[in-house]
């Protein structure tokens, strides 16, 4: 059973952490970090250094350390995105947990950053645990939607199998399967990243896996755009 009103990635201090005035300065804290990064300084030293600087709290750091990259990677994330129509010409394979749980935040308001590489990521932080809420439903629907709208002709989500509720969520995925309509396989592995960075044809968020596919699909950020019309994205680089 699905928990009642969860809000996925909710913190109360994000009003605060990412008001107005406090974009403006993580604006200016990004591309100082991206400048460092760019010149081969290590993203933790810069991120603390940056961070310690502008006395910035530690969900505004992982804010930023999520959606800020070298401009080199930015580069090769742009040059192996995919346009959405082109899924219609095979099997496409997700980074389940990550699409998912981002569709979560975005459908409980919660906050999104929105990078330079147009990827939405969360700050859910949700580190190895995972609870099926009542957001998951909705989730679910969006991507069976957008699946049917792009005339996917198969799909296969990878889930982290050492995360709780996996299969429950493998098992969740596979009902809505029948009402898509769309071959659809669910594999629990110990380490989906492992397996993803050498595909092509993936959707994910994660920044690891971007730099290594070979192709991959903007999914969340097509979704969020024509479905979630009251998601709170912030961007850094305006």
């Amino acid at each position: 059973m699905a928990s009642k009103d969860k809000m996925r990635g909710f913190d109360p201090k994000d009003k605060r952490f990412f008001s107005k005035k406090a974009i403006i300065k993580l604006g200016i804290a990004q591309e100082e970090i991206q400048w460092l990064l760019d010149r081969n300084y290590k993203s933790d030293t810069v991120i603390n250094f940056i961070g310690n600087h502008y006395l910035l709290s530690s969900r505004q750091r992982l804010a930023l350390r999520r959606s800020t990259a070298m401009s080199i990677q930015y580069e090769k994330r742009k040059s192996t995105l995919l346009p959405p129509e082109d899924a219609q010409y095979g099997c496409i394979f997700i980074d389940g947990f990550n699409l998912i749980i981002t569709l979560e935040v975005a459908l409980s308001g919660s906050i999104l950053i929105l990078g330079k590489d147009g990827v939405l990521r969360d700050l859910a932080g949700l580190r190895g645990t995972y609870r099926i809420i009542d957001k998951t439903q909705t989730a679910l629907n969006l991507i069976g939607k957008v699946l049917n709208k792009f005339k996917v002709p198969e799909v296969k989500f990878f889930l982290d199998k050492p995360v709780s509720n996996s299969g429950r969520l493998r098992n969740e995925i596979l009902n809505h399967s029948k009402i898509w309509n769309i071959p659809t396989e669910v594999e629990l592995i110990r380490n989906p990243d492992s397996i993803l960075s050498d595909m092509e044809r993936i959707v994910t968020g994660d920044s690891v896996i971007l730099d290594s596919c070979k192709s991959w699909f903007n999914l969340s950020e097509k979704i969020v755009e024509n479905y979630v019309k009251d998601a709170w994205i912030v961007r850094f680089d305006d």
